[in-house]
């Protein structure tokens, strides 16, 4: 199964612009998951963008983001702690339950385990939880500026240096460290948990992954990652719980089947607003769910194809759809059939390929077919002529009846 990326933006605990990428399967979507990055790290590391892709790849939508003043993500991370990171995970599931569906299946790397046991309890519609490499306590993340504790308990606040970059750490962020409780949380979490961890873990120990599975009550399940570094570099320990992982979620996050009408009719199109951004839309068509929107130049988020993009794809995708059935039929090889379409607004009287009988401002498709096979000049004109006989074609070139109802 393929994937899609879209690139969106939420809202973070802060009132800050936090960065998101969500990787769409191209067909039916089993379900929505939100994936907690590293301390320090971003929705792009290795083990997060890897995961996600092969989550997706098995119909499994993933959710991951830039916690705020990391990444793409705006505001400060010198005033950013645990228990912040925490409400911009909650923040992140009432985003994807009001644009897309609630997240069904919570999965944390490293500090960002911790941050999904602790987010749990606040996302209801979670089934299951999973960890990767993740401390059992807050605190633990301390130790990677252990030298710089004194510093900060005098001073207030120093800056520390992390995997080669430099950030800013304030007392705050350590008393928040020291105020967290997480195998209390764990223990009333009540959803099914999977702990992956590696017993050759150099920067959080394996005996965090015993005391999380040791507060947890049933499900829970532990998966040693053998040889595996913390980080996850190597791609086959990323794709090994991405494998894992989808079969053990299968139990607790099956979508439901969608209910059959009574009369059989297809499923209606849905499109609403998600209130993020000024045009942002949300579009469902039976099990699929995309984004419309308008390009940042109209005041849009460019989060998803515009209005009149969709009516180019369709027309795009009917064209080739109907150069297929035809080729098929008549036994051509015509290889790879591709079409591009521009649309534009122009004046009738200007456009000397429209037609007669048009008058004022008109809208103008231009499709551009082609084929990777070799066709002569009688099979290339007969193409042209089948691709005029697609239905959407003829919707756009003899009009519809729209009927407008307020419920």
């Amino acid at each position: 199964m393929s994937v899609q990326t879209q690139k969106l933006t939420f809202t973070g605990s802060q009132g800050e612009e936090l960065a998101a990428k969500l990787e769409l399967p191209l067909g039916q979507i089993r379900a929505y998951a939100l994936f907690a990055h590293c301390f320090t790290c971003t929705k792009d590391i290795f083990a997060a963008a890897r995961i996600a892709s092969e989550l997706a790849k098995k119909g499994i939508a993933v959710f991951r983001f830039d916690f705020t003043g990391l990444g793409a993500s705006k505001g400060d991370f010198a005033n950013t702690n645990f228990s912040s990171n925490v409400q911009d995970l909650v923040a992140a599931a009432d985003f994807l339950r009001q644009s897309f569906e609630a997240p069904k299946l919570l999965i944390g790397h490293s500090l960002g385990g911790a941050a999904v046991l602790a987010a749990a309890p606040h996302v209801s519609e979670a089934k299951a939880v999973a960890t990767i490499g993740a401390p059992s306590s807050a605190e633990h993340v301390a130790h990677n500026f252990s030298a710089d504790l004194e510093t900060i308990e005098t001073h207030g606040e120093a800056e520390v240096s992390l995997a080669g970059r430099v950030f800013k750490i304030k007392k705050q962020f350590l008393d928040d460290l020291a105020g967290q409780n997480l195998t209390e949380a764990v223990a009333g979490m009540k959803k099914a948990l999977i702990v992956f961890h590696s017993p050759r873990d150099a920067t959080v120990g394996i005996d965090n992954a015993a005391q999380i599975f040791q507060a947890a009550k049933h499900p829970k399940t532990f998966v040693s990652l053998d040889d595996a570094d913390h980080l996850l570099t190597r791609r086959a320990d990323s794709i090994f719980v991405a494998d894992v992982l989808s079969a053990w979620a299968s139990r607790y996050i099956e979508a439901s089947a969608p209910a059959v009408q009574e009369d059989d009719t297809p499923p209606e199109v849905v499109v609403r607003e998600t209130g993020n951004g000024k045009f942002q839309q949300q579009v469902l068509s039976g099990p699929h769910r995309l984004l419309a929107d308008e390009p940042m130049d109209y005041g849009g988020l460019d989060s998803g194809p515009s209005p009149y993009d969709f009516v180019s794809i369709a027309l795009g995708a009917c064209t080739t759809m109907t150069l297929r059935m035809y080729a098929d039929r008549k036994g051509l090889e015509l290889g790879q059939v591709s079409v591009e379409v521009n649309h534009d607004k122009v004046h009738a009287k200007d456009c000397l390929d429209c037609g007669e009988g048009r008058e004022g401002k008109i809208d103008r498709f231009e499709r551009r077919i082609s084929v990777a096979g070799d066709v002569d000049e009688a099979t290339a004109a007969k193409l042209l002529e089948i691709a005029d006989k697609c239905p959407v074609h003829r919707t756009l070139e003899h009009g519809a009846a729209v009927v407008t109802k307020l419920t």
